[in-house]
């Protein structure tokens, strides 16, 4: 009999632009033995992106959010730079009966990463399987 495994909910914030880099991510945490997540994140072709006005774009975020236990956010420095991005650290931090844990991971060979993420950040990891995953596994 397999052991029943948590399955955690999570939300990851990154930008359109830099896709690859939530697609390596989605794929580092799916080579992970003995973990489980359904992901609640908004990629490109998700009928959420054109959700119309600003406001419906964030209301459709805040809905997806409100399922997930964690919030990870790519923290490259482009991270300071996004709008969209600031305002899902807003919806995590201040949109919940209770705040959404936040979970910045520094992007590989990463020189700078955002400050207004790290200082969001409940736990700051590095691009490393094992970590970020401990770091999920301790929020969540």
């Amino acid at each position: 009999m397999e052991p029943s495994l948590k399955t955690y909910h999570l939300f990851i914030s990154h930008s359109w632009t830099y896709g690859d880099q939530y697609n390596r991510l989605i794929n580092l945490l799916n080579s992970k033995p003995f973990f489980q997540f359904r992901n609640y994140s908004v990629p490109r072709d998700n009928p959420i992106h054109f959700a119309g006005t600003d406001k419906q774009l964030s209301q459709a975020i805040q809905n997806q959010m409100a399922h997930c236990s964690v919030v990870l956010i790519l923290a490259g420095v482009y991270a300071t730079h996004s709008r969209w991005i600031n305002i899902e650290i807003d919806l995590a931090t201040s949109s919940f009966y209770l705040r959404k844990p936040i979970i910045a991971i520094e992007p590989w060979r990463s020189e700078k990463t955002s400050v207004r993420v790290k200082l969001a950040a409940d736990r700051i990891v590095r691009w490393n399987t094992g970590s970020i995953v401990g770091a999920i596994k301790e929020l969540a």
